[in-house]
């Protein structure tokens, strides 16, 4: 029994690892070539949606007010949805000494919808009527200065109705880079990116931290204002929009823009507590991958464990087990090793991976259970 077990368990590492390959080499980077600075003269509005983001709303606006884009071409609206630190004063000096960023204070929250939904369709209505496209920014992302030229270069020539791309995510603290990779990998082992990103399929895979859309397809689909109510509002928003014929695109974006999204367990426990149930397609899906993961993060020590102590004692079959169990645990280890290099981290988180799963198992399921007694919070307000 030990040694099928054993090449159970390299089948499936070997089956892992190969679906995570496949999803690399479907994710295309946006490419770096010379891009011209405004196409035709197309206006591109920079949106902003900000809540109690203090700490990381200056790094953003500076970000955006040294892209090479010509600024006369790229007006820069921060929405500020009632934050409860220095977001707006700090928005507001950064304004000051940049003429196309301005300021504008979302107005109260109505009934049935949700905070930043609501700060991107009030940004959007803002935007001026000769923008050609809306791009949506969140407040912690940092981008390069050819961001936005190179954004709307790619997306032109594509013929893409919405482009996202996704940012080089800033690990640094323990939580952060003990859930962080495990958790991507997570996504890698269970989407298949390929069906997701062609044309003839209804689904899409997004992130919202930068959208840029086509105005007119977004007004299509009456932007925001159609999701007002949904906590993955950007997956919905894009969906709508691949679903009345618009062309979606999620792209790698690690090399134009970076992010920071949490700052330790306090942030980093409700964030994705609030976007998890979805991320996963649903409550039992998710219950579902919180208890894969566990297994698949313990059974890496404790199968070669097992067989080792087996054959200690004299069993053949278990010696005979132990190289393919070696063999798995070895190429999944070797895996997460190459993840904690390309996030930038030190390299022995890559051996704290059954505790990374682990914990993001315990978090997928209290998203479950806040989804359940709808108590899912975000930045003082209850979203469901």
């Amino acid at each position: 029994m030990s040694l099928i077990i054993s090449w159970i368990w390299l089948a499936v590492v070997a089956w892992l690892i190969s679906r995570a390959a496949i999803q690399r080499d479907a994710f295309q980077a946006l490419p770096c070539a010379a891009a011209p600075g405004a196409e035709a003269g197309e206006v591109v509005a920079v949106i902003v949606p900000a809540r109690n983001e203090a700490a990381n709303i200056r790094r953003c606006l500076l970000g955006l007010a040294k892209q090479t884009y010509p600024q006369s071409a790229l007006p820069i609206i921060v929405v500020d949805d009632h934050s409860e630190d220095a977001t707006a004063a700090m928005a507001a000096s950064v304004a000051a000494a940049h003429s196309p960023i301005r300021v504008i204070a979302s107005p109260s929250l109505p009934q049935g919808w949700i905070g930043k939904p609501h700060a991107c369709w009030i940004g959007a209505r803002a935007a001026p009527p000769e923008a050609k496209w809306l791009c949506f920014l969140d407040a912690d992302v940092a981008a390069q200065p050819d961001l936005i030229a190179r954004a709307v270069a790619f997306a032109s020539r594509e013929e893409l109705d919405l482009l996202s791309l996704a940012p080089r995510q800033e690990l640094e603290s323990f939580a952060e880079r003990l859930v962080m990779p495990c958790g991507l990998y997570a996504l890698a082992f269970r989407q298949d990116l390929r069906k997701l990103q062609a044309r003839e399929s209804p689904n899409v895979t997004v992130t919202g931290q930068f959208m840029l859309i086509r105005r007119d397809a977004y007004w299509a689909v009456d932007g925001h204002a159609a999701v007002r109510n949904l906590i993955c509002e950007d997956v919905a928003l894009a969906r709508r929009i691949k679903q009345s014929g618009g062309r979606v695109l999620l792209c790698d974006g690690g090399r134009l823009l970076s992010t920071r999204m949490y700052t330790g367990w306090s942030a980093l426990w409700p964030g994705l507590t609030k976007n998890v149930v979805e991320m996963l397609g649903g409550p039992l899906p998710t219950v579902g991958a919180a208890f894969a993961g566990v297994i698949l993060g313990w059974a890496a020590p404790l199968i070669p464990y097992f067989d080792f102590c087996a054959c200690m004692q004299g069993a053949s079959s278990a010696c005979w087990a132990l190289g393919p169990a070696l063999a798995g645990t070895a190429a999944l280890l070797g895996l997460h090793i190459a993840g904690a290099r390309h996030f930038r981290i030190p390299l022995w988180y890559g051996f704290l991976f059954p505790l990374g799963y682990t914990a993001g198992a315990a978090l997928a399921i209290d998203g479950v259970l806040r989804r359940w007694r709808r108590r899912v919070v975000w930045k003082g307000r209850v979203c469901s």
